[in-house]
């Protein structure tokens, strides 16, 4: 495994990041990142609709995560401030005391089949019971090739839902291998509607994924020993205890636990977006499994190991990530993600995003119930307001330094900070 010297990383600039980093790159990722190549118009305008152009965002790697014993570099695609600083603070106090664990319960996605006007429903479901077998083969014969590379349709499930119209919703599992797997789900279960309509006398409303993956939950733990948290023994312990408090805070009221999750999910998205994921079908899941207990929570769990003085947190969610498949093959820039990644399978690639999860939450909970979450942001909100004024990269940090002592921090004290500045050099 290729060691890189990270010291220093973050105050050199983007050309001598470069070069520290490419020993984990490709001659193509290494060249795709040194001429900015992007998304060709060609391409961009055979995956969507109604295409003008290509949108660019910040491509940042996040150093030493640790997962499983092992370190990665972890690409983040993100336009938001200080979400990259926070994760990797967190990672490095999480590595002294061990990195993440994580595992993969399982990794199959669902699909969901709804039949109704059945007028006996439970002999639908004993039908749907006794001919299960042949059900499968006939999904596994809609979309032969997952079937040849070891995955495929594996089991089927009934779920009646008692209404003013009742449905029965028939629920297939499906092993996607390396893909999300949305069109093998999609092509397995409309080739089952003409055969569960025949089995149930009803009709198909609808046959289609569900993104509610709850059959490819991922879960990441860490352990902190409270000497990381602040030397201070008294301050740590109160810290520790202060970061539970918040946890449960979040476990309670839903008005906190939107806000707490979306804290996750700035660097899940991050990394889902740099790896060419479906980040709006994971957030889809997650949310969902936030509300399993019957009202909104935090997805992650902290407490405390008084025995060991280590701070415990935990994180589950649905992660079907995929490494093939959909646009991850378009993109020069998901081509630069998976090499900085080491090229990853699926449930690795899942067992690292639910980390970084956990990171994320590390870090803005431990701002949170100390100084405070806007001292970091107001320098990064100087940063923006700086550039936006026009400021060049050597006049930044005197407009950033300035507009920190100001009262009232906008764009037009920022504009002249800035011209005041240019006048000077003039002078």
């Amino acid at each position: 495994m290729t060691k890189i010297n990270w010291a220093g990383f973050a105050k050199k600039n983007p050309k001598e990041r470069l070069s520290q980093i490419k020993p984990l790159l490709s001659k193509e990722s290494h060249h795709i990142l040194e001429n900015h190549v992007l998304l060709k118009q060609e391409i961009a305008s055979q995956m969507v609709e109604n295409t003008l152009g290509t949108f660019a965002l910040p491509f940042s790697v996040v150093p030493e995560i640790e997962v499983n014993h092992k370190d990665y570099t972890v690409p983040f695609v993100t336009e938001e401030p200080s979400v990259i600083a926070a994760c990797s603070f967190a990672s490095k106090i999480i590595k002294r005391s061990g990195g993440f664990k994580a595992i993969v319960h399982n990794r199959q996605m669902i699909g969901q089949i709804a039949l109704y006007e059945i007028k006996d429903t439970h002999s639908a479901i004993k039908a749907i019971e006794k001919h299960k077998k042949e059900l499968l083969a006939i999904a596994n014969s809609a979309h032969p090739s997952i079937v040849k590379r070891g995955g495929g349709a594996s089991d089927i499930k009934t779920n009646l839902i008692e209404d003013e119209t009742p449905l029965l919703v028939v629920h297939i599992l499906i092993d996607t291998k390396e893909a999300m797997g949305a069109n093998i789900v999609n092509t397995m279960t409309e080739a089952l509607k003409p055969y569960l309509e025949a089995l149930t006398n009803g009709k198909s409303l609808m046959a289609i994924l569900s993104n509610y993956a709850t059959e490819a939950l991922v879960t990441a733990n860490c352990a902190i020993d409270y000497r990381f948290l602040n030397r201070d023994k008294v301050k740590a312990k109160e810290l520790a205890e202060k970061m539970v408090l918040a946890s449960n805070f979040a476990k309670k009221d839903p008005y906190r636990a939107s806000t707490h999750n979306k804290g996750i999910f700035n660097g899940i998205d991050a990394v889902c977006i740099a790896t060419g994921n479906d980040w709006r079908a994971i957030e889809a899941g997650a949310h969902a499994y936030a509300s399993r207990n019957g009202r909104y929570e935090g997805l992650t769990t902290w407490r405390l190991d008084e025995a060991n003085k280590q701070l415990l947190g935990e994180i589950t969610l649905p992660l079907p990530l995929a490494t093939k498949g959909g646009s991850i093959g378009l993109n020069p820039s998901v081509l630069v993600a998976f090499d900085v990644l080491g090229n990853p399978d699926a449930k690795t690639l899942a067992s690292i995003v639910a980390s970084v999860g956990l990171a994320q939450n590390f870090a803005a909970l431990r701002a949170l119930v100390t100084e405070g979450i806007q001292e970091g942001h107001m320098k990064l909100h100087a940063r923006s307001l700086a550039l936006l004024a026009g400021s060049l990269p050597d006049e930044v940090a005197f407009v950033v330094d300035l507009l920190l002592k100001e009262k009232h921090m906008n764009l037009s004290t920022a504009e002249k900070i800035l011209e005041k500045y240019r006048n000077n050099i003039l002078e």
